[in-house]
């Protein structure tokens, strides 16, 4: 931006930031929470489901599961980057960029997921932080649908889609500060 100019006010994007106070209820468990070989069995019984983290994601793509919409950040806290190679399935499919910040939850992320889900899913890639994408899954995928998330030194959660599910997170949408804030193109 040039010197003295101020950035207009269709540069901001909408976004649900987490509060304090709503972290236990984001941090509660609302599915089952599988590891190791357990998430691997669970994963192969599924035909329908999208994942939301890299390790989760990449464990669908090593096990040969192609989850439906596979969300990313490239960041773990195990620090060991994918295969080359490994996510070419879900990308031949569609592939998407998306900025999301930390602890937020953008418009623009969730309209990403909606749109994939209407076009036939792939890969979609978050700079900046990943994490509150699963919300975004709940929201706009079919009832029926599974959406499996990451859980830091736990597994992976298994979440069904369904009218309470789809309302839970609603709700916890709903309690989320919403805030205007600048992501740039």
């Amino acid at each position: 931006m040039p010197p003295g100019s101020t950035p207009s006010a269709s540069s901001e994007e909408t976004a649900w930031a987490v509060p304090e106070s709503l972290r236990p209820d984001l941090a509660r468990r609302y599915a089952p929470v599988y590891s190791g070989a357990e998430a691997d069995r669970e994963m192969r019984l599924l035909t329908d489901f999208s994942t939301c983290g890299d390790v989760v994601t990449a464990n669908a793509l090593r096990i040969g599961k192609v989850p439906f919409i596979g969300i990313i950040d490239h960041v773990t806290r195990r620090d060991r980057p994918m295969a080359p190679g490994l996510l070419t399935p879900l990308a031949i499919r569609g592939r998407r960029v998306v900025r999301n910040p930390a602890g937020m939850l953008t418009q623009r992320l969730r309209d990403a997921v909606r749109e994939m889900v209407g076009t036939g899913g792939g890969l979609l890639e978050v700079e900046g932080e990943e994490d509150l994408a699963s919300l975004a899954l709940v929201e706009s995928l079919p009832s029926g649908a599974t959406v499996i998330y990451g859980i830091p030194g736990e597994g992976a959660s298994f979440v069904r889609v369904n009218a309470a599910s789809k309302e839970n997170v609603r709700k916890l949408i709903d309690r989320m500060e919403l805030r205007k804030v600048r992501l740039g193109d």
